[in-house]
């Protein structure tokens, strides 16, 4: 079939699809937060009653998730009495390894924590307000930070290898790197584990996430006297203080992305690099004529921009409300105006959802 279908037959089941979408996220986040997917992984099948024996809560309500696992095809049941739920290696790796590239279980906290929120976004989206960061709690935090780990501390070492000028600058002796925007820090710490005689300083301005950069830190002691953390509006950086710096999927969220680049520009010494990190969308926008030219990437990014990113971005006044969907254009202008010269896109692919974009500060 070609074409959009927009009649009220197709209109009715494409919602009904996205509750049951809706309904699988909710049941993900439970199992999450309650730790039934992490025992079925490590523990091994159970009955409900084992379930709710192992991880402290109730048998009843884990008996029906038991089951709605079961019948939407995310876990397997045996035909004993009482039956036994099995989580499969595949669902393991996808729900609870969080090592993995395939870690999505975080996805669930984003969007169900952001939910929660709902009424303050309605009221945002009236007034021309906003809902910030540290409004929308631990969820959204630590879905950020665990959704994004494994890629700084699986691919990221590789993918800024491949550009061979960049590895250089990065591993001369006591290159100094400013991670803005840093988040939970495993940008920073990835930084600094690919590149072992640079001098790392992370920043971000939301206070518990810097909080958490100190426990995530502690798991790495070896690292400590080369990474620093400090809470930190990135408007007010030291000047000529770096030879690089990066900016991990934060510049969409800034209500003054301009100001911050700017101040990202002065702090690096002459010559010096920027690189950001930010969500691999189109070059414009475009609406599809056709079912088969759907594009996942933008659904799920403009999903993240109505729920959580230009909120957050519109929370700070005044604001040019970028959200998610920021465009390779609107980043170039946003640098320009801040006395970066041109852009380039670097040629790192298949990194997530993202891309690399490349700035030289004025010799």
């Amino acid at each position: 079939m070609t074409g959009v279908d927009r009649s009220a037959e197709a209109v009715s089941q494409r919602i009904v699809d996205a509750s049951l979408g809706a309904v699988d996220m909710i049941a993900v986040y439970v199992g999450d937060r309650l730790g039934w997917y992490r025992s079925l992984a490590d523990d091994g099948p159970a009955s409900a009653e084992e379930l709710a024996a192992r991880t402290d809560t109730n048998a009843r309500y884990a008996r029906e998730w038991l089951e709605q696992q079961a019948v939407t095809g995310m876990l397997t049941v045996d035909d004993a009495t009482p039956p036994r739920f099995t989580l499969p290696a595949g669902a393991a790796e996808v729900l609870t390894d969080s090592d993995s590239l395939l870690f999505t279980a975080p996805l669930a906290r984003m969007f169900c924590g952001s939910a929660v929120e709902l009424p303050a976004l309605l009221d945002a989206y009236r007034s021309g307000g906003g809902v910030s960061w540290a409004q929308l709690g631990t969820d959204a935090r630590e879905s950020q930070a665990d959704m994004n780990r494994p890629w700084y501390e699986r691919a990221l070492a590789e993918a800024l290898a491949s550009v061979p000028d960049l590895d250089a600058l990065l591993r001369r002796p006591d290159t100094s790197i400013a991670d803005i925007g840093c988040g939970g820090g495993w940008s920073t710490i990835a930084l600094a584990r690919a590149y072992p005689e640079a001098l790392l300083h992370g920043f971000d301005i939301d206070r518990a996430s810097v909080e958490l950069t100190q426990a995530n830190l502690g798991m790495y002691p070896d690292l400590g006297d080369r990474v620093t953390f400090t809470e930190r509006d990135a408007a007010h950086l030291p000047s000529a203080a770096y030879d690089a710096a990066f900016a991990f999927e934060c510049v969409h969220d800034m209500p003054r992305p301009v100001e911050v680049l700017t101040a990202i520009r002065h702090s690096l010494v002459p010559g010096g690099t920027l690189i950001v990190m930010d969500e691999a969308v189109g070059d414009a926008f475009a609406a599809p004529d056709d079912i088969r030219e759907l594009d996942d990437t933008e659904r799920l990014m403009y999903g993240f921009s109505l729920l959580v990113c230009l909120p957050d971005g519109m929370s700070s006044q005044p604001s040019v409300g970028t959200g998610t969907v920021m465009r390779p254009d609107t980043l170039r202008a946003y640098a320009s105006d801040a006395g970066f010269d041109d852009m380039t896109v670097l040629s790192i692919e298949n990194f997530g959802f993202w891309r690399f974009y490349r700035f030289t500060a004025p010799s």
